[in-house]
């Protein structure tokens, strides 16, 4: 079972392989999550480009999104065959095209769905099968349909539970907003661990450092950040020590910019877009001497033709090392 202490979040668009390489230079433990994959995408398209990770990036988490318990057990069975270390169900995104599609916060409204979904995929695959929600969805009040939905999913084999605590409302707010105006409810994702002490209980929503993921760790079982540790990877450098109990420090960003660069030219080598990589970059020196000079350099120069891990230790040479 992985260690959930501290996960990186889905996030569409940002926790690529990419990104996630980098995180992994910054901390081993880290439990890193891909953005949500669609079922459809992975059994009508591209499997590869929606699968495919780099070793080093191990311990990794492979997020579903579906409703039909079919398809989601074939698609945690090709989770496992690609090397996979969870399968996590994604029950929790608000947006309007994943509503549209029967998946995501909308099936919070229908636990007995998802826990059909839970036992297909769980006898399909050996992994975990872990679920990310919210506290609720639209009208529902209170605590008790919030532990209902727990307690259903963990009846049907799921032992894992990333609460987001925020409400999803899915009219009348973007998906932005459903991350930002829902008020934070804690009090409600510390009940359910301490009502519940049998599951394992990972909190999400919020959470802007380690001091305050430690904080969390007194009243459950891990913690998720996503935003806060995109636009600040160095985060990460006292998560593997401070959370984790190893004795172990990434270095500084210039070396762990040098420990980028093989990755980088590889992938630029079979053809990747520099800059698909250099914009998860653009955070590493958040708060240091230099990073207006090291974001600028990436942003005026990634796009350009040829550009390559050449343009990164450019960027490098503008920042002092510490």
């Amino acid at each position: 079972m992985p260690d959930h202490r501290l996960c990186l979040a889905p996030m569409l668009d940002w926790s690529d392989r990419w990104f996630r390489y980098l995180a992994r230079l910054i901390s081993r433990h880290t439990l890193l999550y891909t953005e949500m994959v669609t079922t459809g995408a992975l059994l009508h398209g591209d499997r590869a480009r929606h699968l495919d990770f780099f070793p080093e990036e191990h311990p990794v988490a492979l997020q579903l999104g579906g409703s039909d318990p079919d398809t989601l057990a074939r698609c945690a069975r090709l989770g496992e065959e690609w090397g996979y270390d969870e399968i996590n169900l994604n029950l929790g995104c608000p947006s309007d095209r994943v509503r549209s599609g029967r998946f995501g916060a909308c099936l919070m409204s229908d636990p007995h769905l998802v826990a059909e979904c839970i036992t297909a995929m769980t006898e399909t695959t050996s992994l975990p099968v872990t679920a990310k929600h919210r506290i609720g969805i639209d009208h529902q009040e209170g605590y008790e349909p919030l532990r209902h939905f727990v307690e259903t999913l963990a009846g049907a084999g799921c032992q894992t539970f990333i609460v987001h605590a925020r409400k999803a409302w899915l009219e009348g707010l973007s998906p932005r907003e459903n991350r930002e105006v829902p008020p934070l409810r804690y009090d409600m994702v510390h009940r359910l661990k301490s009502d519940l002490p049998h599951l394992e209980i990972v909190i999400n929503g919020g959470i802007q450092n380690l001091d305050q993921a430690l904080q969390q760790l007194e009243k459950v079982d891990g913690v998720m950040m996503g935003r806060a540790l995109y636009h600040d990877p160095w985060l990460l450098a006292e998560a593997d020590r401070r959370l984790f109990g190893e004795d172990w420090h990434p270095g500084t960003p210039h070396q762990v910019v040098r420990r980028l660069l093989p990755m980088v030219e590889a992938e630029c080598q079979r053809g990747v877009p520099f800059k698909h990589i250099s914009r998860h970059l653009l955070g590493l020196f958040h708060g240091r001497p230099g990073a207006k000079r090291w974001r600028r350099h990436l942003s005026q120069n990634a796009h350009l033709p040829g550009a390559g891990p050449e343009v990164l230790e450019q960027a490098l040479s503008l920042v002092p090392e510490s």
